[in-house]
């Protein structure tokens, strides 16, 4: 992806999000938007971190999913208990990758941090392998960065 393709939608979100600091409506609005924006994507949604020590299916955009994955369980697991964002270029050679869709192929999970404790995870999956490029990286993690200061 192109960095003009990520400036045009950081500034898409935050217009999204001005004035609105309601959590369900500003995750909800910025996954349809990247699930509606980038090429080559089946899924993009929330997973929210919970007391219990799961992550929680949260807003949306494609097939349903998995409704709860203990942390450090797949790919999205595995990024809330390592605080960083994760690439998987091919999750069937991720050894506790869960199917939740068998169409994925590659995935990206960008945790989401509130005053330094784990509030949740954006992930996003392709049917592509290898989908998920360092400019996609860069580019989601300022779009994640802007979702995570409107929660306020």
């Amino acid at each position: 992806m192109t960095s003009e393709l990520f400036d045009r939608l950081e500034q898409q979100v935050r217009a999204l999000f001005d004035g609105e600091s309601d959590f369900v409506a500003n995750a909800g609005n910025f996954a349809a938007l990247i699930y509606d924006e980038l090429p080559d994507v089946n899924w993009a949604g929330f997973y929210l971190a919970t007391p219990s020590g799961e992550l929680l299916l949260g807003p949306f955009a494609g097939r349903p999913a998995c409704t709860r994955i203990p942390h450090g369980r797949g790919v999205c697991g595995a990024a809330a208990t390592k605080r960083g964002t994760l690439v998987v270029d091919d999750v069937d050679a991720f050894a506790d990758h869960i199917v939740c869709d068998s169409a994925s192929r590659s995935e990206i999970v960008l945790p989401i941090l509130r005053d330094g404790e784990l509030f949740g995870v954006f992930d996003v999956d392709s049917p592509v392998v290898a989908r998920f490029t360092a400019g996609d990286r860069a580019g989601l993690e300022r779009l994640v960065r802007a979702f995570s200061e409107s929660l306020g």
